[in-house]
């Protein structure tokens, strides 16, 4: 029978679309904006910094709103902040302001957080890993358009801003059709309700403990954010330091990532809806990461960065975020909004600290960003296993 819940789902995927080109607009259109606001590309990448505060600030209160007050407010707040934060920054005269609406995007991020990824778990309740991994596809399918949209813009001469304007369009669009769409009651799964919510209290043998598997999950969200993220913004540049790739080369390492993301989307949407459980993932990843970070220390060549691309979109950015939270979900189920603010928190943390930390590395070798990545993906698979270990305490051998 088909899911009642179908076309309320397209609509909140369509925002993460908008959401992936957002993530990257300022980055894209650094040289226009440099123009515009007067200032430098440093000046442009303390304004992108503004994303992960702005979505640290509100995501933690925004998750627990939205079990009390329902989703579908919270995803509406995120598409008009959004539309703020694009119209705001094509007005910008400086810094300052383009910075104070950089923050809006990053509260207009936590607000569509916090609403679709429980509400998307509520609608889909036995595929919780399909359905939050399924944000990731859309999300690289905008980062993968937004270049192509600003290629043609550039390449015909016409106004940048367009590009934003072309975001602002699908949200407004996209609230229209949103209007009528319904959404399942928030928090409908009961406190009995177990691990994997298809398995009964009686089978458990522990319940789960927040402040060994929860705590470990939460951090999980700022050491995958940290793994693509470093990857996301160095890797452009270390290939063509280090690797001695030339300029357009280099630049195209992200469409091998963008590639990598998608890839993995499909196929782990497949695999974790009959055959491996979400929890499994957040350790086969982040170790496939760790092999390929080493690879690409060890072997800096045009080839290998093209690989560890791609290798690193499949493995960091293809999801590892997005199932830890459904992990998450699958082991305490009755506060879906205030769990996904956990992760989240997590999450932000790392978008705006690990810029800065990574900054601070570059000054001794572009070689030690790519070491101190892989130290952060280490930890994350120490902290992976302590989760499967205790998700194989608390369930019983088949």
């Amino acid at each position: 029978m088909k899911n009642k819940y179908t076309s309320t789902a397209i609509a909140m995927y369509i925002n993460y679309f908008v959401h992936g080109m957002g993530a990257i607009i300022l980055a894209q259109n650094m040289t226009y904006l440099t123009e515009q606001l007067h200032t430098d590309k440093a000046g442009v990448s303390y304004i992108i910094s503004a994303l992960g505060i702005g979505r640290l600030i509100v995501l933690y209160i925004s998750g627990v709103l939205s079990d009390k007050f329902g989703r579908k407010p919270f995803i509406y707040l995120g598409m008009i902040t959004y539309i703020i934060f694009f119209a705001g920054i094509l007005l910008s005269p400086n810094v300052t302001v383009a910075f104070i609406f950089a923050l809006l995007a990053g509260v207009a991020n936590s607000f569509l957080d916090a609403g679709t990824y429980p509400a998307l778990m509520e609608c889909y309740p036995k595929a919780t890993g399909t359905a939050s991994v399924m944000i990731k596809a859309f999300i690289s399918a905008g980062q993968f358009t937004l270049p192509i949209v600003i290629g043609f813009l550039v390449s015909n001469g016409l106004y940048f801003g367009y590009s934003f304007i072309f975001c602002i369009i699908i949200f407004v669009l996209n609230g229209i059709f949103l209007i009528k769409r319904v959404f399942p009651v928030a928090n409908e799964v009961k406190a009995t309700e177990s691990v994997e919510e298809i398995k009964s209290e009686d089978e458990m043998k522990h319940k789960p403990n927040f402040w060994i598997e929860g705590i470990s999950l939460i951090i999980i969200g700022f050491t995958a954010t940290a793994t693509f993220l470093v990857v996301q913004v160095w890797l452009p540049q270390y290939g063509k330091e280090v690797a001695g790739m030339i300029d357009t080369a280099s630049l195209k390492l992200i469409s091998y990532y963008s590639l990598g993301s998608i890839s993995a989307v499909v196929v782990t949407s497949v695999l974790v809806k009959n055959l491996i459980k979400p929890v499994r993932f957040v350790v086969i990843y982040p170790l496939i990461s760790l092999v390929t970070l080493m690879v690409l220390w060890m072997f800096p060549t045009p080839t290998t960065c093209m690989i560890g691309a791609f290798s690193i979109g499949f493995s960091a950015a293809g999801g590892v975020l997005q199932l830890a939270l459904a992990a998450m979900s699958d082991l305490f189920p009755t506060s879906k909004g205030k769990i996904t603010g956990m992760v989240y928190t997590a999450s932000s943390i790392a978008s705006f600290a690990v810029p800065a930390i990574t900054g601070i590395i570059s000054k001794t070798s572009m070689s030690n960003i790519i070491l101190f990545d892989a130290g952060v993906t280490a930890l994350g698979i120490v902290l992976g296993i302590i989760v499967n270990i205790r998700y194989n305490i608390m369930m019983k051998s088949n």
